[in-house]
């Protein structure tokens, strides 16, 4: 039964965690277009910021416990689509203005909270993975 509610936790903290990510970085991409501040650079979007870090971090350690919706065999492909979402991020928040009208905006609003809420979970279960390494024989 707790293994069932922690799974339940963890499916519920990564679609909340997406659904927010995706809906502060459509709003984050309209004002980047229309040259405001970012909402995650504001006063009242760091705490939406530190809401989606701490979503992350919820499923990254219900993953390294077994009882998330990352599963050890799905580990190396999220760390994968992580990194790429990571390297993403970067990428397209310095080309916003090169990529006008909408294009660069949009990319780099919505990989912005992306990567805030993604970022935890994949160093939780990188630093998993190396250690799943070095104790093997």
């Amino acid at each position: 039964m707790a293994k069932d509610m922690w799974g339940k936790i963890a499916v519920w903290a990564f679609i909340i965690g997406v659904v927010i990510a995706l809906v502060i970085g459509l709003w984050q991409a309209y004002n980047l277009q229309n040259g405001e501040q970012p909402i995650l650079s504001s006063d009242n979007g760091v705490w939406v910021g530190w809401v989606l870090a701490f979503l992350g971090l919820i499923v990254g350690l219900l993953a390294i416990l077994g009882r998330g919706t990352i599963t050890k065999s799905e580990t190396p492909s999220f760390l994968m689509a992580g990194i790429a979402l990571l390297i993403m991020y970067g990428v397209f928040s310095s080309m916003t203005n090169a990529l006008k009208p909408w294009l660069g905006p949009l990319l780099a609003g919505i990989s912005w909270p992306l990567a805030i809420f993604v970022a935890p979970a994949v160093g939780i279960l990188s630093i998993k993975a190396i250690w799943d390494i070095g104790k093997e024989d």
